[in-house]
């Protein structure tokens, strides 16, 4: 994919936080001319990017403007759920390329309505109510668990997000749903047994290609669904990876996805697997970068190719044994420093370190993906290797943190 774009290609990044990083490196590094959005000016994507915009990536119609100001040839989110149907819509209106079209994007960012579509092509998937209130999400839990989940359907990651067990949590939860939700309305669904995997696929004018399906290891409660490391190849038999990547395709069929990247969550019950949820884009625990590591597929030039309307042709490069993700967690405090990193990039195997936050950050105790303080990438000629080296690597890093005046721990 390198080389085949002309200099200065002008594209628009929703989001610039360590979810963006490794495509926000990948533009940069393919010439195109990169602004990227992020109302955070502490985002650690901005590094990368020629002209920053501290812009809401769901303020649709200010990142129009700046689109159309901009002169974009492509505009892409990368890690985002909510952004990917902005970046549609914007796309269409500006009549610039995008993989998606508005209303497949409607499909992708909205849980209520993959729930309701996957029910009627039967895509397997958990038992789910939509509920507006606690009196109904009551009769949901009731009829659905104990225990069960509680979602914002318009939310991605861990807001809004809630694992109930027993009942006198359930107030709580339905509270934490509705106020995140968009809708009004919360998901209450079945809570499955079973080990999650992610399947990451970039499809070209309908074809599925399934590249990673990877092992999704998480952190204990009250983190509920935090992943704590992705590992590549999956554990589980090579038929129940095949019953997986089956799933996801269904998944990616049912809402009429035909070119791009995907990224779909699956619990493995018993009785099968189940598809959690997918998202139209790149996934963003750096997903992409773990695909290339693993299987030299360089899954960000596909997703740049597709934001900016070029062919793409899924290549695969050299192949590795064993590739994890592995995130990194700091103590709670005010970041004075992040040191070892040196060392850890010198560790056997170790294809990249990432630290999201500059000194003065203010970490909390880890309940959130965005909570996270970086991640290492390492291979190995197994996935036992693999893990080993990111372990050695992640001790070598130390996070010095502190509580300075008019800092308030959260």
């Amino acid at each position: 994919m390198e080389g085949d774009r002309s200099p200065g290609q002008r594209l628009l990044v929703l989001g610039a936080g360590p979810a963006q990083l490794g495509l926000l490196q990948a533009a940069r590094g393919r010439g195109l001319f990169v602004i990227a959005c992020d109302r955070d000016p502490a985002a650690p994507g901005f590094r990368y990017a020629d002209r920053r915009a501290l812009v809401s990536t769901e303020d649709e119609p200010s990142i129009e403007r700046l689109a159309g100001a901009e002169r974009v040839e492509g505009v892409i989110s990368p890690g985002g759920d909510w952004s990917v149907g902005v970046a549609a819509r914007v796309a269409e209106r500006l009549g610039i390329p995008h993989p998606l079209e508005p209303a497949q994007a409607v499909l992708a960012t909205s849980k209520l309505r993959q729930r309701d579509r996957f029910a009627e092509v039967g895509v397997p998937q958990p038992r789910y109510r939509i509920c507006r209130d606690l009196e109904e999400a009551e009769a949901a839990a009731a009829e659905l668990g104990p225990p069960c989940v509680l979602k914002a359907p318009d939310r991605q990651g861990q807001k809004g997000l809630a694992l109930v067990q027993e009942p006198d949590e359930l107030g709580r939860a339905v509270a934490l749903a509705l106020a995140a939700s968009r809708s009004g309305f919360c998901l209450v669904e079945e809570a499955l047994e079973g080990p999650e995997v992610t399947v990451n696929a970039f499809s070209v004018d309908g074809r599925f290609v399934p590249l990673t399906v990877t092992d999704r290891e998480t952190a204990e409660l009250p983190a509920f669904g935090v992943a704590l490391a992705h590992v590549w190849p999956s554990r589980l038999a090579a038929e129940t990876v095949v019953e997986c990547v089956a799933a996801a395709r269904a998944a990616a069929e049912a809402l009429g996805i035909r070119n791009g990247p995907t990224y779909t969550q699956i619990v493995v019950a018993p009785d099968g697997p189940r598809v959690g949820e997918l998202a139209a884009r790149l996934g963003g625990g750096h997903d992409a970068e773990l695909c290339r590591a693993a299987l030299g597929v360089d899954l960000n030039g596909l997703a740049l190719a597709a934001a900016l309307g070029e062919p793409a042709e899924v290549v695969h490069g050299q192949r590795a044994g064993g590739a994890c993700t592995r995130f990194l967690v700091a103590p709670a405090g005010v970041l004075l420093e992040a040191a070892g990193l040196d060392e850890a990039r010198a560790v056997e195997g170790v294809v990249d370190v990432r630290v999201y936050r500059e000194p003065g950050y203010i970490f909390v105790p880890l309940r959130r993906g965005a909570d996270r303080a970086g991640a290492v990438i390492a291979v190995g000629g197994d996935r036992a290797e693999a893990l080993e080296r990111a372990a050695r690597a992640a001790a070598r890093i130390r996070f010095e943190t502190g509580w300075k005046r008019g800092a308030i721990p959260a």
